[in-house]
């Protein structure tokens, strides 16, 4: 409620870096968020009955959007089980999305925008794990069992966004495929001036992933990323600004979602004073 030069005007932010979806495994899952955002909620209408001013009021959490992308290092915490474990471990990941989604809704929250898991087995800190041979390695040079276990997340997240469309009336839930957007990086790489779409810029080890576990990429300027390179990840985990707004874009133009809907048809946009 005291933000440092922030009037939430443009939404308010209660993710945490590392989250997961299951409670108990990170001290700010997404059931504490959730809680924090309760809270946040009837603090701001508390301030407003008793005459004071507050960032948001009872129409802004109504018409507001409610994004989540989520399950990323849920789904990273289980990638040393064999794979059928991996998918068995999947469903009650969805189950605590769902729970959280309905406590939003009984809260007020009628416009959701979820995100999918991207292709993690894209990534340069898993393809740069010890193997013996890369046969487990896509057409694309990608580790083809992540991708499937993320595959069958965002299955498993889509099928229970249908069914909440079935019970939480007059609510719009979109699911947004993020695997799509990001693996299309990495296949159609020179499409987008990608040269090396597995290896980071900022890293240590050089081709073919230039990723070291044991050594941080910003020990010194020297390795640091150079301005107008294209890479899609920076660091082996998180992508570069020119990857992410070639994602945003094409978050924002609707070809991704269930239901096909664009970003911008759910955010209601202020009225200008001319």
């Amino acid at each position: 409620m005291k933000p440092l030069g922030s009037d939430f005007s443009n939404g308010v932010n209660f993710a945490i870096a590392g989250s997961t979806a299951m409670p108990g495994v990170t001290t700010f899952s997404l059931d504490v968020q959730v809680d924090q955002f309760i809270f946040f909620k009837e603090r701001c209408l508390d301030l407003i009955e008793r005459g004071e001013s507050a960032p948001v009021d009872e129409l802004g959490f109504q018409t507001a959007l409610y994004t989540m992308d989520i399950g990323h290092n849920d789904i990273n915490g289980v990638l040393h089980l064999p794979y059928d474990e991996m998918i068995a471990n999947l469903p009650p990941v969805i189950v605590e999305i769902k729970k959280a989604i309905e406590r939003l809704h009984k809260n007020g929250a009628r416009k959701f925008w979820i995100h999918g898991t991207g292709a993690l087995g894209c990534m340069p800190q898993k393809l740069a794990m010890p193997r013996d041979d890369d046969s487990g390695l896509d057409e694309h040079g990608c580790i083809a069992s992540i991708n499937n276990v993320c595959k069958k997340f965002n299955s498993l997240l889509s099928e229970a966004l249908d069914e909440l469309r079935l019970t939480l009336k007059k609510s719009a839930i979109v699911f947004v495929d993020m695997f799509a957007i990001k693996y299309d990086l990495v296949a159609n790489h020179k499409k987008y001036g990608i040269e090396k779409p597995l290896m980071t810029c900022c890293g240590h080890g050089g081709p073919p992933y230039n990723y070291d576990p044991k050594k941080s990429c910003m020990t010194s300027d020297e390795y640091l990323c150079k301005l107008g390179e294209k890479y899609i990840s920076w660091d082996g985990v998180h992508f570069t600004d020119a990857a992410n707004g070639i994602v945003a874009s094409k978050v924002l133009s609707g070809e991704y979602s269930i239901p096909r809907v664009k970003l911008a048809s759910l955010v209601s946009t202020a009225k200008s004073d001319d």
